[in-house]
Formats: C-alpha cells, structure tokens, sequence
C-alpha cells in the first residue's frame, strides 16, 4: 500500500511530530507498506522527477531525536526554498493525492486542528485520525470544555483571556491562586506554568504573550492519569510521575525524566471510571478511531478532565503506544490498526 506519513508542519511541537512521524514510517514499512515521510510545511524540494517513483525508490527515513529545545520556527521558515505563504509545502497534495492513504503524523497547530484534515476532505484523500470538527473542537481546550461540562464531566474552572502586556496587572489582581496558565490551543505542555504566587503568575502570562490566547484554570492536586481511546474502547490508564517539577515539555521528552506506570494502579472501579469518562469526551466531540485524554485524580477519588489529543504523540516516549501494548497491541500493529480504520471507515 501506497502511504504518505505527514509530519513536522509549522508548530511549535514541529520536533515532537518529526520524531513521531519517523517511527511511524519506519513501522508502516516493517509492515511492508510503500511510506513516505513528508514534511508537512518543506515538502518535496529536492526532487524534480516523477512523484510515483518516490513510493518504489523509499527515500531514507531519518532519526528524529526530539530536542529539549522548542523549534525556532522564524529559522524553520527562512530555511524553506520555497518561499510562499502557504503551510503546505511544494508538491505535498499532489504526492498525498497518490497515496491510498495519509497517516497523520501531525501534532498541534495546521496539524491536529482540523484545517489540513479539511484540505484532504475537499480532494477526496483519505486519512488517519478525526475529521476537521472534531479536530478543531478538540484543539481549542474552551470550547472542549464547553461541550462536555454539560455532560457531567467533572472539569477546573477556567477563564479564557485575550490580553496584551498591559493587561498583565488587572489578570494579576484578579486570579486566585494557585491556578495553571496553559495557551488555548497548544500541545506538548507548551506554555503551560503552574502559577503559586503573583511573581510566577506574572512570568507566565509574560511568557504567553506570543501564543496568543490563554486559559487560567483552577489547579487540582492530584495523581496526573492519561486514558487513550481505540476503536470506541478505552485502554488501561496510565500514571505520570515526574521526578520533579510537573509534566512539562522537558520531561514530557526527555528519556528518564518521568516514571510511566501502565497501567496505573488504580481499583477497578476507579479505572472503570476513567475510561467511562474518555469515552464521553471522545464521544462528544465526534471523535474518530482514537483519542488521547489528560486527567487529575485528587485526594476524594474525584476524576478531573483536563484536555484531549486527537493525533497523540508516538515518539519512543509517548503514552498512547504505552497504553496500547498494555492491552496487547503492539507499535507496528496500532500504527496497522490507524491505517485500517482511515480506509474502512472511521469508529
């Protein structure tokens, strides 16, 4: 099967995505398949000749070791050959127009909120993952929010602000402490703080100030539980317990820096709980084939939903292949079971 692996795209979880989408191509390939691996924003610069023969020749597959460093995407746009305003890169629709199918290596902005998956809509390709609504529904952690707390999903409260730096001092005066500044549509805990005073609540909207809107949420102390979901099931929980400070960027990435317990060690109803709850959200923002969701479990045995991913991470530290092979399935055959659901029909 002809399959073009879609990954890296102007973001700033562009290095996350290039080491997913590398693993990826890598399994696809394991699993016999013809897969490309195509840079979402570079796309196919160095090559004039046909593109069919890209998918009997198999350009090499890079290691994608992802950087402790979030990407200088200015230095990531300059270095382009192609220099047109468009996030899509040279020649990539017409080689994904060649393909049986795309898989969607992408993570956060032009990736996981709904506008390339709109794109390959409107020619007709078929892809991994949801579709552009529930993509873009789910990338927004407000209008997430919006949608299931009706439902009786137990969720902090939140405020959403849309603020320049004079507007820092009345954001200020105003929150309650401790709370969580995280940007409104970002992954890879990027941005995120945890604000304990108005010194580190200062700093972190400082910080923010260039990813646009941000949310201000309650803080919930807690054991931090992940759920993904596959196929309209949910898979064991898995617990994340960094050696210090909370599950940031660096120790979302770094090898080492976090211990992952999957499943985690949770009673069976608290378990039973947990996937309940994902399967709602998933459910609610008409998701498809999977979902990855975030989750505190304080101290009563309440269960706080957080956010949901619609294309998680599958770098060697991510949580849904975890989450997957404690229920049997292998890297490979996940990667298999993406690729079926896309060309089937989505559950």
């Amino acid at each position: 099967m002809k399959i073009v692996v879609l990954c890296g795209g102007l973001s700033m979880e562009r290095n996350v995505s290039l080491s997913s989408g590398s693993l990826i191509c890598k399994a696809l390939r394991k699993n016999g398949h013809k897969a490309i691996l195509v840079d979402m924003f570079y796309g196919i610069e160095n090559y004039d000749g046909d593109l069919n023969a890209l998918f009997e020749t198999l350009p090499e597959v890079p290691d994608c070791p992802i950087s402790n460093v979030e990407p200088d995407l200015p230095a990531v746009i300059a270095a382009r050959k192609w220099q047109s305003p468009s996030m899509i890169g040279h020649n990539v629709l017409d080689l994904c127009k060649l393909a049986d199918v795309v898989f969607l290596g992408l993570h956060g902005a032009c990736g996981e909120d709904g506008r390339i998956q709109a794109a390959l809509d409107l020619l007709g390709i078929k892809y991994t993952g949801s579709g552009c609504l529930g993509s873009a529904l789910a990338m927004d952690k407000h209008l997430t929010k919006c949608v299931v707390a009706p439902l009786g999903v137990k969720t902090p409260t939140w405020e959403v602000t849309d603020y320049t730096a004079d507007d820092i001092d009345a954001i200020v005066a105003r929150t309650k402490l401790p709370c969580v500044v995280k940007p409104i549509d970002s992954g890879s805990s990027i941005g995120v703080a945890i604000a304990t005073d108005e010194a580190s609540l200062r700093a972190a909207l400082n910080d923010n100030l260039k990813l646009g809107r941000v949310m201000l949420e309650q803080y919930v102390k807690g054991r931090e539980l992940d759920v993904g979901v596959l196929q309209g099931k949910a898979l064991p929980s898995i617990e994340i317990i960094p050696k210090q400070g909370f599950y940031d960027y660096a120790n979302k990435y770094q090898a080492g820096a976090t211990l992952e317990v999957c499943p985690a060690p949770l009673d069976a109803d608290t378990e039973r709980r947990l996937g309940e709850v994902a399967l709602t959200v998933h459910k609610a923002l008409g998701l498809n084939t999977y979902s990855r969701s975030d989750y505190i479990l304080d101290e009563n045995g309440d269960i706080w939903f957080l956010e949901i991913n619609t294309l998680p991470g599958m770098t060697p530290t991510s949580l849904l292949p975890q989450e997957a092979a404690a229920a049997g399935i292998s890297y490979n055959e996940l990667c298999e079971i993406l690729i079926k659901e896309a060309l089937e029909g989505k559950s």
